[in-house]
């Protein structure tokens, strides 16, 4: 099959690889576009290849909610700057969409999803290499029944909670605050129930030190420590937290509250808050090092 300069065209563009390489891709590959694809990654030739073994802690958080069912999706670039990137934010809109539309239930199933006749491999490669860099869909998580969320503006922190009420569309606009909330405050479990004893345990040990250190007689440490230890929850559970929008409030009263004006109840049953890069290591470089490594002056 003859090699045209338009195949050739759109195999650099999809790869960032040489001309003449793109060339002998197609050439080799007798003109299937995905088989010279992985023509040159198997010689290290597209920036697909090259990227593989960098970190990627930077990127988005997308999210979708519609008819019952919402998706939160983290999708990871290696530098802020490629995150803004268009390829990379269309990357995230149709990723979040497949995974809304799959069966799928974690990052290692979805490995298994047909993305219209390629396979996850073959997304993450071409979008690799479109933007240069190493992309990596780290986590996702699906909700089911009443749900709302929220985005930040930056794309770098959202959040979904569920509800079990019946009065859902009545009470949107607050679960839709309550996952702002959610993302500004960082709540770390829902409610009191599901803080792990450890937690606990250590909390209650930080709070005796704190107590010997002020000197508060230890026969009278069993009736404070409790207090510290509600107090511990109402900072850190959902449920418990002051309602940012009313600071006389819960966030479940203020949920409740809400349902009961509109002649419905409603509670919080879950949520969950994404935060790009938590938790991942993130690989600090000198520039001016960079640039010289880059010139081949190091």
């Amino acid at each position: 099959m003859a090699v045209s300069p338009a195949m050739i065209k759109e195999l650099r563009e999809s790869t960032n690889a040489g001309l003449m390489d793109c060339k002998k891709a197609l050439t080799e590959s007798d003109g299937d576009m995905q088989a010279a694809v992985d023509w040159l990654r198997k010689k290290g030739l597209s920036k697909a290849a090259k990227v593989a073994g960098k970190i990627a802690a930077e990127g988005l958080i997308s999210m979708k909610a519609t008819n019952g069912k919402a998706v939160i999706v983290e999708v990871n670039s290696e530098t802020d700057f490629v995150a803004k990137n268009e390829n990379f934010v269309q990357f995230v809109n149709d990723m979040t969409d497949a995974i809304y539309e799959s069966d799928k239930t974690d990052v290692e199933a979805l490995k298994s999803h047909d993305f219209n006749g390629k396979t996850f491999d073959d997304i993450i490669g071409e979008a690799t290499a479109k933007v240069g860099e190493k992309i990596d869909v780290r986590r996702f998580e699906i909700f089911d029944g009443c749900i709302h969320g929220y985005v930040h503006a930056n794309g770098r922190i959202g959040a979904v909670v569920s509800v079990e009420t019946d009065v859902c569309e009545e009470i949107a606009e607050t679960v839709k605050d309550i996952a702002m909330h959610a993302t500004a405050m960082n709540p770390q479990y829902l409610n009191e129930s599901e803080i792990p004893a450890e937690v606990l345990a250590k909390e209650e040990e930080v709070a005796k030190e704190q107590l010997k250190k002020e000197g508060k007689p230890e026969k009278i440490w069993d009736k404070i420590i409790p207090g510290k230890l509600k107090r511990f929850a109402k900072d850190n559970c959902l449920v418990d937290q002051t309602f940012v929008k009313d600071d006389k409030k819960s966030v479940a009263e203020a949920l409740a509250d809400a349902a009961k004006a509109v002649g419905g109840t409603a509670k919080i049953t879950g949520f969950m808050r994404y935060e790009v890069g938590e938790g991942m290591e993130k690989k600090e470089e000198n520039f001016a090092d960079e640039v010289a490594a880059q010139m081949g002056k190091k």
